[in-house]
Parts: structure tokens; C-alpha cells; sequence
């Protein structure tokens, strides 16, 4: 938009023209919200533009377009407001002359439900009703939304909300599912990829309409690589994970031939969307599916995302799986639809995250940081920056996993079940779970040099296998402390071996490590 808006600075008319094209929606929401009048409002779009492109050049600020635009819609609409009023056209007509915006009438099954769906629509406060035609009606992300209303996404996302429950609150239960839904949050023929069964299987209770497939992987943990599905990289991965977090290899393997059957039937459905939330473990998977769909010919099937990290009324929100059926209900239907720009940015992250190589992760973030913040990714950065922290310190040879569950330790944390809880408390931006944090407990109770003691656990077995192991006593060994305080290094005395996302670390000298002060990565 920046280069647009500068482009039509110095004349160029097919830049104005693009400008035109992105904001006309937006605009004329807004304009027929105050006019009430297709007519009135279709005029009051077109010198609102005119005056824009008049007085491009008092623009100091290219990125301040949106709301400055808007100022302009909104006086040319008072300007309107003072002159003769003219009949008034209804809502489904008005939408339908606008242009390119099908009015409801046209898709819902039925006219009397449509007719029930706009009035209600019409009777919420201007605060919910604009960013609800601009999001739903006209598509608009909420990011493009924020910038044009000037009002932050976290209001908007709440504006939505309620907008939503007050929809929800006036409308039968049979009219919402069968109309609002119909509409606006697809139809029956779609395919909804999730993270979880917990939240799979809420999503199966009527939240959504169309199948659900449950994405079953673990990238955080084992060897990563472009191409998973190769038989030699399958081979590779399955052992590990068996060996470090005791998946089966059958059961592996056999989950993975059918997700990936399921995901290549995509073709079949009008939509599929994606369900992830803004930790490592969803962020990794969800930049291999965009890099999967980035290689495929999605013909007809449209691509869509719903990626949050907070929620209405939940102070701390960590995941999908917090939510009721209910809360879930307020999701469905906004969701954006996924462009050529995220899966881009998707590919580029897990060939990234693949990658033997950290720094080409490490360059990608410094240089994507503002064009992924302004995408449908907005938590990749923080997930992947906290992917690189888990390599071994500078300081101490701990990632900072191992750091903060020792630390935790010292702190008077005496069980394994409560050190589970306090650690992923705390790094719930990788969003770990159990198997994945014993392989890490595995590792710093085991060997000659054990940094922790675990009653029961000194034999090494499985952890699975020892009676009461959650509220088993632990212990910070006399090594530990001195790793933990800096004065002895973990990789030296313990060892590694250990994979992150494409880079493999072992032995007691490794060639990449994370420097906490300088917030980077330091190669030896």
C-alpha cells in the first residue's frame, strides 16, 4: 500500500487506481452506514476519492492512508447529510447495487431467515455493525480493518465478539445455525484442520460445518526436514521419536500415511481451514501445511486461517483447547482467507525451520519481522525466536528450557508433575507437552553427570514405567547448581544429542550456540 501511495504522489494514476480498488469496499461500508442510501453513498465514495487524489500531497505519512481516507469518507458523508434527502433504498438492494458484495437474500436458503438476518444486523450500534460488514460482508482482514477505522485489532476483535453474541441473542438458535453461519462461515463441504483432538472433537459437536481432521505431529521434537514425507527423512524421524519420546514406529508411521491421504483429498472440498493457536508447536505445524499447500494447485478450494493467541475474558490465554463448544461457536466463520503472501511466508519458515543451518532462520526473522507482523502469521516471529532460545547458552550450555526448569528446581519446585506445570507456565510460547518435556527432564537426569535427581528414575527407564513418577521427589545435584550459575558448562560435562527443527547438536563440542545478552546466535 506504502509503494502505491507514493507511486500516486508522483502521478502515477494506475497506483491511485489499486488504491481505489482496495479501499472502495471499506469505504463505501462506512459511507452507506451514515447515508443509508446506495446512491448517496456510491456519490460520496466517488468524491471522496477525488479529493484524496486532489490532496495526495499533504499526505506527510504514506502508512497513515487509511485512516486519513477515511476522514475524508466520513466529512463527505456530512456534507451529503446537509444537502436534500433522497428515498431511502433497503439493505438488500443497496447491497447488491454496490458492487461485487452478493446480498443475503441470494445465499441464504431461505428469504425469510435472510430478511431476519438484516434486520438484526441493522439494529446493533454502529461500533459492531461496520466491523462487521467490513470483516464478513467485504472481506477486509482486521489488520486492514485497524487501519482504516483507527481502531486497535484487539478492540475489533472484541467488537466482533459481541457483535456475534448480541447476533446470537436475538436470532433463534435454527435461524444463527442455518443463516448467519450458512453465510458467513461457509457451508457444509469444508475441511477444518486443527491441532489437537481436544479441540477436534469439540469442533465435532456442531461448532463447525464439514469434516475435521486432526494434524497429529510433534515439530518441536526430532529431525525436521523440507520434505518430510521422504522415506529416508520418514525413517530417520520415526526412530528418533521413538527412542527419545517412545511413540511407536507403527503408530507413527500409520498416522502419518493416513493425515497426509486426508490432506491430499483437499481438492474435494469448497474450503479448507485452518485452526492453529500462536505457540511453537502450532506455529511449526502450521508453516509446514502452508508450505505443503504452497506446492499444490488449490484449483477451485479456497484456503482460510483462524490463528489467535487471546480470547475474550480469558486473562491467560495458552490455547483452542481452553475453550468451551460455546466459546469455539464465536470463532466459526472468523477466519481470513489465506493469500499468496502467508503461504509464501509459510515456506519460507519451515524450509527455514529445516534448514541445518540457524542462521538461515535467524536471517529470516530479523528481515520478515514487520511483513510477518503485518500478515496472517503475526506469531510466527516471537515462536521462532523462541525456537533458536532452546539452543544450548553461550553462558551455560542450558537452552532455555533446561535453564528454566533447573532454575525452577532451585526455587523449591520438588515434583515432576508441578515442574511440567511451572515450566510450560512460563514458556507456554512453545507450547509444550508431556512427552516433550520428559525427553528433556530424560536428558538432565541421566548419564555420569546427572544435573538432577529423580527418585526412581537414576536406572533410566522409561518414565511411563515408574510407579507415582509425577510426585516423585526432585532434586538440584551439586552439578547442577554450579551449570545453572554459570560456573561449569552442561554441554562440556553432559553431552548432547539433540535436534532443532533441521540442526542436529552432538557431543561435548557443538557448533552453534544461543548468546542470551546479545540475543543471537554465536557460532564456534
Amino acid at each position: 500500500m506504502r509503494e502505491w501511495v507514493e507511486k500516486a504522489r508522483q502521478g502515477d494514476a494506475e497506483a491511485f487506481g489499486q488504491l481505489m480498488l482496495h479501499f472502495r469496499g471499506m469505504a463505501y461500508a462506512v459511507s452507506y452506514d451514515m447515508l443509508k442510501d446506495v446512491h448517496l453513498a456510491e456519490d460520496a465514495v466517488q468524491d471522496a476519492f477525488i479529493e484524496a487524489y486532489q490532496n495526495l500531497e499533504k499526505l506527510q505519512n504514506p502508512s497513515a492512508f487509511p485512516g486519513w481516507f477515511k476522514t475524508i469518507v466520513v466529512r463527505q458523508c456530512q456534507r451529503m447529510l446537509r444537502r436534500k434527502h433522497h428515498s431511502m433504498l433497503p439493505l438488500d438492494e443497496a447491497v447488491q447495487v454496490s458492487g461485487g458484495v452478493p446480498g443475503l437474500a441470494e445465499i441464504a436458503e431461505r428469504k425469510e431467515e435472510s430478511h431476519v438476518l438484516q434486520q438484526s444486523v441493522k439494529a446493533l450500534s454502529a461500533k459492531l455493525r461496520v466491523p462487521l460488514r467490513l470483516f464478513y460482508f467485504y472481506g477486509y482482514s482486521l489488520q486492514e480493518i485497524s487501519d482504516y477505522l483507527g481502531t486497535p485489532v484487539p478492540t475489533l476483535k472484541k467488537r466482533l465478539h459481541d457483535a456475534r453474541r448480541k447476533l446470537k441473542g436475538t436470532l433463534p438458535v435454527a435461524d444463527l445455525v442455518s443463516v448467519f453461519n450458512h453465510l458467513y462461515e461457509g457451508g457444509q463441504n469444508m475441511l477444518h484442520i486443527v491441532n489437537g483432538d481436544v479441540v477436534g472433537d469439540m469442533l465435532k459437536q456442531g461448532v463447525v460445518q464439514g469434516d475435521v481432521l486432526v494434524w497429529r505431529e510433534v515439530y518441536p521434537a526430532g529431525p525436521i526436514f523440507a520434505n518430510p514425507a521422504g522415506t529416508e527423512e520418514r525413517a530417520l524421524r520415526t526412530r528418533v521419536l521413538e527412542e527419545t519420546m517412545g511413540i511407536p514406529a507403527s503408530e507413527y508411521i500409520t498416522g502419518c500415511e493416513e493425515q497426509e491421504q486426508k490432506l491430499r483429498e483437499f481438492i474435494n472440498y469448497d474450503e479448507v481451514v485452518l485452526w492453529f493457536e500462536h505457540d511453537l508447536f502450532d506455529q511449526s505445524m502450521l508453516a509446514y501445511l502452508l508450505h505443503w499447500f504452497k506446492r499444490q494447485k488449490l484449483g477451485r478450494t479456497k484456503l482460510s486461517l483462524l490463528c489467535i493467541g487471546e480470547f475474550p475474558g480469558i486473562e491467560r490465554f495458552h490455547g483452542l483447547g481452553q475453550l468451551t463448544p460455546a466459546q469455539l461457536q464465536t470463532l466459526s466463520g472468523t477466519w481470513r482467507t489465506i493469500g499468496r503472501q502467508e503461504m509464501e511466508l509459510g515456506s519460507e519458515l519451515w524450509q527455514a525451520y529445516a534448514s541445518p543451518d540457524p542462521v538461515q532462520m535467524a536471517d529470516l526473522l530479523e528481515n520478515k519481522k514487520t511483513e510477518l507482523a503485518a500478515s496472517g502469521l503475526p506469531f510466527a516471529y516471537e515462536a521462532f525466536t523462541a525456537h533458536l532460545k532452546r539452543l544450548p547458552s553461550e553462558r551455560n550450555g542450558l537452552g532455555i528450557v533446561e535453564q528454566t526448569t533447573l532454575q525452577a528446581v532451585r526455587n523449591g519446585v520438588d515434583t515432576p508433575l508441578e515442574l511440567f506445570r511451572q515450566v510450560t507456565e512460563v514458556l507456554h510460547v512453545l507450547g509444550m507437552g508431556d512427552l516433550e518435556y520428559w525427553k528433556v527432564i530424560r536428558a538432565l537426569v541421566q548419564g555420569e553427570h546427572p544435573l538432577l535427581i529423580i527418585d526412581g528414575a537414576e536406572a533410566g527407564l522409561d518414565f511411563r514405567q515408574i510407579p507415582e513418577f509425577l510426585n516423585r521427589p526432585v532434586i538440584l545435584t551439586e552439578l547442577g547448581n554450579e551449570v545453572l550459575i554459570g560456573s561449569a558448562d552442561r554441554i562440556a560435562v553432559q553431552g548432547i544429542d539433540e535436534w532443532f527443527g533441521g540442526l542436529h547438536l552432538q557431543g561435548h563440542e557443538v557448533s552453534w550456540r544461543w548468546d542470551d545478552l546479545a540475543g543471537g546466535l554465536v557460532r564456534h
